[in-house]
């Protein structure tokens, strides 16, 4: 699974998300059954302003690499942002996602952090 995931690149970074830890094969479950995948990712510190972009970044590679029944959660782990649980609200809330990549700076440094491995 961490395979779909290994190459998105930090957005203030010139790492890819498992080279900082912010990603591992134990934060990422899926369950076939019931079309469930939940990932938890590690910022890399507690204020990390990017969070919300690392966890865009996240849902639209998924949304890319699975078919559209399976439901996908995204949190941080438990403890490692200071914005805990607002962060998890945002990352989980498709009105507010889709507001996200309706934002053409935002599309722009989410398809930056994707594909910058490919160019």
């Amino acid at each position: 699974m961490v395979n779909f995931v290994r190459d998105i690149r930090d957005p203030e970074h010139p790492y890819s998300l498992e080279q900082l830890s912010v990603l591992s094969e134990e934060s990422i479950t899926v369950d076939d059954k019931l079309g469930r995948i939940l990932i938890t990712f590690t910022p890399t510190i507690q204020h990390c302003s990017m969070a919300t972009v690392i966890g865009l970044c996240l849902r639209v590679k998924l949304k890319q690499c699975f078919p559209p029944h399976y439901k996908v959660d995204i949190k941080v782990s438990p403890g490692s942002h200071a914005n805990e649980e607002s962060v998890n609200k945002q990352l989980n809330d498709k009105e507010r996602v889709a507001a996200a990549l309706e934002n053409p700076n935002l599309r722009q440094l989410v398809d930056e952090c994707l594909y910058s491995s490919e160019l």
